[in-house]
């Protein structure tokens, strides 16, 4: 049996419930004098921004609206949001919207504390100490950024995404308020939920390293462990059952409830567990196609499904449970039940079928799988090992449609 191993990293407080946005001013004024909000056009010009910024105002703070975030956030939006940090004498941030916000809000941190350029913290562990403090409020129930210690940026000088990883980065705060997510109209709904589902599965079916002393100091991401397994299993649950419903009724407030905490719970399963395969490969499709986040790792998760099922049948047997879809006692029957279920939600709620379909041209198939490769920090969490041919295998069978191919030993 393997030794029993955990690790959980988590704001210092974290706040769940709606109307719990109203918490924010509160926790601002006990960080801080000076608040930088950073989100975006869209959201700035709601009301729950606008009364987010009295509210702040009226605990006493100072406060700086920064609304210049860009999706995918390219590294000059982060430069923006560093001056007008500086010019502001910000001491707190605050990340109000979906994943790019947040993020921007914990670069945007990182750099008025310690300076640099955002390259010299690629990778993990490169955060020399403690950043400004962060309170992150998500409007979007899909990335989980607001507690997980991993933030990424788009770099012009790099042909896909970076991401920037350490435990420094977690915000302080996280207030999580399904009012926030009422509105997200279906499409964004859909590719979200999408991401965060394959953030649980992908942290429920990573690598499980043999524990020693030191591991979570070595690795941000440990890979599988006791505490993700919880998480991750939860928001399986929560947004398999709940995904369709939030998507087909957006007023559903029950259905946004369960979407929103499985979510979270997610990002409390991969910011310790990390992601793997789905996610290597969506950088360089993403990259070429510039289609969301969310869209990529979807359309990639049935295969990555279906490749690593010869070395986690078990694990996905039981997401089958999880999801309500398990027929049998047997493994390799559940395990198989689980992909096609999650490639039925996917396909339920308009989530393409294939890399070709996100418009990835046929001649791009093998840089982008040489670039998935290089994704190191991703690669090394699969379950099944990863190399050129059986990533060109993988992203050749998501190009064609054809899953049953990675069932066979991904023949080339």
């Amino acid at each position: 049996m393997t030794s029993l191993f955990g690790l959980s990293r988590f704001p210092r407080n974290l706040i769940f419930g709606r109307g719990q946005r109203g918490a924010v001013a509160a926790n601002a004024a006990a960080l801080g004098k000076h608040a930088l909000v950073v989100t975006d056009e869209r959201m700035a010009a709601s009301s729950e921004c606008r009364d987010l910024v009295q509210s702040l105002e009226d605990a006493g703070l100072t406060t700086t609206l920064f609304d210049d975030t860009i999706a995918e956030l390219p590294a000059e939006s982060i430069a923006a949001g560093v001056a007008a940090g500086r010019a502001a004498n910000a001491d707190v941030i605050i990340g109000l919207g979906g994943g790019s916000c947040m993020d921007g809000a914990k670069l945007i941190a990182l750099l008025l504390t310690h300076g640099g350029q955002l390259s010299d913290y690629y990778g993990e562990f490169k955060v020399p100490g403690p950043v400004l403090p962060v309170i992150a409020v998500p409007t979007t129930s899909g990335t989980g950024s607001e507690v997980t210690p991993v933030a990424v940026v788009s770099d012009p000088d790099r042909a896909v995404k970076v991401g920037i990883a350490s435990p420094h980065l977690i915000p302080q705060v996280a207030i999580c308020d399904p009012d926030l997510t009422d509105t997200c109209p279906p499409g964004l709904t859909a590719v979200s939920g999408a991401d965060a589902l394959t953030h649980a599965i992908e942290a429920y079916t990573n690598l499980r390293r043999a524990p020693y002393v030191g591991l979570a100091q070595e690795h941000v991401f440990v890979g599988k462990n006791a505490f993700s397994d919880y998480y991750a299993r939860e928001a399986i649950r929560l947004i398999a059952g709940n995904l369709k419903r939030a998507c087909d009724n957006g007023a559903d407030r029950d259905a946004r409830d369960a979407l929103m905490l499985g979510s979270t719970y997610a990002g409390l399963a991969f910011g310790v567990a990390g992601t793997a395969a789905a996610h290597a490969v969506q950088y360089p499709v993403g990259a070429l196609t510039h289609t969301p986040h969310g869209a990529g790792v979807a359309v990639m998760m049935p295969y990555v499904m279906q490749f690593n099922k010869s070395h986690a049948a078990v694990e996905l047997a039981e997401i089958a449970v999880a999801m309500g879809v398990a027929s049998c006692d047997d493994t390799a029957t559940n395990a198989q039940a689980a992909i096609e279920a999650v490639a039925a939600l996917f396909a339920s709620i308009g989530i393409p079928r294939t890399i070709k379909d996100l418009g990835l041209a046929e001649d791009q198939v093998d840089w982008t799988a040489e670039a998935a490769l290089g994704a190191a920090r991703l690669v090394k969490n699969n379950p099944r090992p990863l190399d050129k041919n059986s990533m060109l295998a993988l992203v050749r069978a998501a190009f064609s449609g054809d899953r049953a191919s990675l069932s066979a030993g991904c023949p080339l």
